[in-house]
């Protein structure tokens, strides 16, 4: 498996979700099968088939966080000198110069993007016409509603 990129942020997030279902989430699954199964017979117990259900969920869950975390390429924003140029990790703010409609965006790995928090992914079009400018420069980037001109107006390194 490749190199994830992944902000500090963003491996935390997963670390804290990896320690909450081992130490909170799979004990309780643990007691919730154990409890069912003094119930008696096993075929037809509804509570023992969705603790079951639930542990194969949280297996998983915890799996795919390690291999993540695993295979992580952590990249510390804060730790590199701003040279204007948009990178993984930046926040830019662009211009759209048709509507004059200003926006920041953070550029995060693909497991941290969340729009509605302006965090879009690296993959992201926007982000992939946006890596390698530099402050200033206008760009053109393909998006579901046409060919848009943005000029970059601002990229911190927070």
């Amino acid at each position: 498996m490749s190199q994830i990129p992944m902000t500090v942020q963003g491996a935390q997030r997963l670390r804290d979700e990896l320690h909450e279902l081992k130490s909170v989430k799979r004990p309780e699954i643990i007691q919730a099968i154990a409890d069912a199964r003094e119930h008696g017979d096993l075929k037809e117990n509804a509570e023992y088939h969705a603790a079951r259900e639930a542990q194969g969920f949280c297996e998983g869950r915890i799996q795919d966080i390690e291999g993540k975390l695993a295979n992580a390429q952590i990249i510390d924003i804060t730790k590199l000198s701003n040279t204007g140029r948009v990178i993984f990790g930046t926040t830019v703010t662009i211009l759209n110069l048709d509507s004059d409609e200003e926006v920041t965006y953070r550029i995060v790995g693909d497991d941290e993007a969340d729009i509605k928090n302006n965090l879009i992914s690296v993959n992201s079009p926007i982000a992939r016409g946006l890596i390698g400018k530099s402050l200033d420069d206008v760009v053109n980037i393909t998006t579901p509603n046409g060919v848009v001109e943005f000029e970059i107006t601002n990229v911190q390194y927070l």
